[in-house]
């Protein structure tokens, strides 16, 4: 057992030996040997015996110190090109950089994405500057996004990580940059680095679709306005009963089969930034009351009382489209109606965010509520929650996602409360200066 301790003990020191940080150990090692000889054959016994003691255990501690500085820092090394490893092999590009723009890391990924070779930038300062050179223009425009010549999408500045969309002419290409900072353990900004994803063929499919349901929306609508307008004549016609019956039940099918292909034209709209914003001022207060009490009838049929809770202040001025504002609130309140509980209510609500130039719009129900798991898949496109589809099985999944794209192109946020059973509560800011609405149109929803 011992000899085997021995072995083992012997292997790792040869082992060792070889590393750089076994240094120290070995320039020691000759003065040890050459103060023993002098401490043996010159010294008294005593002083023998002392010094080889001390100096026994001064080259102990240096060996052993030597082995651990060696094991960690192999460890180090290992992980390091194991993280190399990792970093190389990535289908994104990988740039990492110090404070002051030093290129430190640049994988195979990036050499593809920007047609450039590792060790033409590993080292290198980049600048503004270099956008000026076309071979190096494309990697400056994504280091400095200021540089690049369309931003479609910017993440709050200032937060990390940080993600900016790009679009490129030449060459032809989509990116998406997400940055972040590289901090060591006490804090200190070690530098930055950025995940560079090519999206060319990703916004391509994505556009393709898009158009595609554009063009198939515009096809559908025409023939369906004609035949909800023939079934609504014949609903005035002199029929019997059964057939009135009959008229009537395809006359509700077209209707509602027309408002998906509407909403279906919206979203193309939307994603193609076309959906025809324009903004005037209005008072929110008179607007959502007039609102309020056309969807009264409606509310009636289902068994809901609608109320209007207003703030003290008889007036608050915004910009809007009023048009597209109207769509987000009767989509709220019509899913409040149509998934609440007989006898339910309705509550919607005003006020002004303190300290702040935002107001919020609140609308309560007394419904079904929403699975706490599924909520952060309501503003997805097609999605319905599945205690939805079971209580009113028809409905596109459609109109939480234009109501967030309406919303957000407004310079708002909206979110949900919900609790099975217990009732549902959106949220969506507005805000009350101009300045703070975004000046185009941008696909919020679908990250």
């Amino acid at each position: 057992m011992t000899m085997t301790i021995v072995k083992k003990f012997w292997r790792q020191i040869l082992f060792y030996a070889k590393l750089p940080e076994m240094r120290l150990f070995w320039f020691f090692l000759p003065f040890l040997i050459t103060l023993l000889i002098i401490n043996i054959f010159y010294l008294p016994k005593l002083w023998t015996f002392i010094t080889l003691v001390i100096f026994l255990g001064l080259g102990a501690i240096i060996l052993i110190n030597s082995l651990r500085l060696a094991h960690s820092n192999l460890e180090v090394k290992i992980e390091r090109n194991e993280l190399k490893s990792i970093i190389s092999n990535l289908r994104d590009g990988v740039i990492a950089y110090d404070p002051n723009f030093k290129i430190l890391i640049f994988n195979r990924a990036a050499e593809e994405i920007f047609n450039l070779k590792a060790e033409e930038v590993i080292g290198q300062y980049l600048t503004p500057e270099w956008a000026r050179q076309a071979h190096f223009k494309l990697l400056s425009q994504v280091i400095f996004p200021s540089l690049a010549p369309v931003v479609i999408r910017r993440s709050e500045g200032g937060v990390y990580p940080q993600i900016v969309d790009l679009s490129f002419d030449e060459p032809k290409i989509e990116l998406r940059v997400t940055t972040d900072k590289i901090i060591d353990p006490y804090g200190q900004l070690l530098g930055f680095v950025k995940i560079v994803r090519d999206r060319t063929r990703e916004v391509e499919l994505l556009r393709s679709k898009t158009e595609f349901i554009g063009i198939a929306s515009h096809q559908l609508r025409t023939p369906l306005t004609s035949i909800q307008w023939a079934l609504e004549a014949l609903t005035k016609e002199n029929l019997t009963e059964s057939q009135k019956e009959l008229v009537n039940t395809a006359f509700e099918a077209s209707v509602k089969a027309l408002k998906t292909v509407n909403d279906l034209l919206d979203v193309s709209k939307i994603e193609e930034g076309k959906f025809g914003y324009q903004f005037e001022n209005i008072n929110i207060i008179s607007f959502i009351e007039e609102m309020v009490e056309n969807i009264k009838d409606f509310a009636k049929q289902f068994g809901i009382k609608i109320y209007f809770q207003k703030p003290d202040e008889p007036s608050i001025a915004l910009s809007v489209d009023p048009q597209k504002l109207s769509m987000v609130i009767s989509n709220l309140l019509d899913n409040a109606i149509r998934y609440n509980v007989p006898n339910g209510e309705v509550v919607i609500a005003v006020e002004r965010i303190k300290d702040q130039p935002y107001i919020k719009i609140s609308i309560k129900d007394t419904g079904i509520g929403i699975p706490q798991d599924e909520i952060n898949k309501l503003f997805t496109k097609f999605f319905r929650a599945e205690n939805a589809i079971k209580f009113y099985p028809e409905g596109s999944g459609l109109g939480l996602y234009i109501t967030k794209n309406i919303i957000k192109r407004h310079g708002g946020e909206i979110w949900v409360e919900s609790e099975i059973n217990r009732g549902t509560t959106f949220y969506f800011t507005l805000p009350t200066d101009p300045k703070l609405i975004p000046p185009k149109e941008i696909v919020y929803g679908e990250e």
